[in-house]
């Protein structure tokens, strides 16, 4: 059932484009370590750069567990699930990366993300994935459920902060600067932005 691909091109990339939500997994290095899985939704934070890699904004939040995973070992997982039309399952498995505001690429990269406006959400970095392995399933099991619209209490929340104060939040979070695990996270204090 399930199908292997090359690339991300033509039906592939058109499904996982229009997707409203989708998941990332990282995990460390260590056998005991932590496991991650987060939603991330928010339209137009996604973007597919070519036909093997993708990229996301990685926006402010209490914990930066992927961010630091991938400093770590790069290992990353997308998930896309067809909650409408026909079922199936995209499977994105690759090396990512975060690019945080200071690197020279951070404005290039801003560039893909042309329909959203990351300043009110405390925009942390630009996580860019290599794609190693693209794969599809079923999805057979898959509930339908309906997409409304996005929510906007992130934006409301975080549309309050400036660099300063948003630094000074992420420094108040635990897991932000170091992950559940004791890796390092996201970098404070919080890089200046290159645009």
């Amino acid at each position: 059932m399930g199908k292997t691909y090359e690339h991300i091109d033509g039906r592939l990339r058109t499904f996982i484009e229009e997707q409203p939500l989708f998941f990332t997994a990282t995990a460390p290095l260590s056998g005991d370590g932590t496991v991650n899985l987060s939603p991330k939704g928010l339209r137009g934070s996604f973007a597919v750069l070519d036909e093997l890699t993708v990229a996301y904004l990685d926006f402010a939040g209490s914990n930066a567990e992927t961010i630091a995973h991938l400093r770590e070992n790069g290992r990353i997982t997308l998930m896309w699930c067809a909650f409408q039309g026909p079922p199936n399952i995209v499977r994105v498995h690759g090396r990512g990366e975060p690019v945080f505001r200071d690197d020279p690429r951070f404005p290039e990269l801003l560039a893909h993300f042309p329909g959203i406006d990351p300043t009110p959400h405390g925009l942390r970095a630009v996580i860019v994935v290599h794609a190693e392995l693209v794969r599809d399933t079923c999805g057979y099991a898959v509930p339908f459920m309906a997409y409304e619209q996005d929510r906007d209490l992130h934006e409301k929340r975080f549309a309050r902060e400036d660099d300063d104060s948003l630094g000074r939040y992420f420094e108040k979070k635990e897991h932000v600067a170091t992950s559940l695990d004791g890796l390092p996270g996201l970098p404070l204090p919080l890089p200046p932005s290159t645009v």
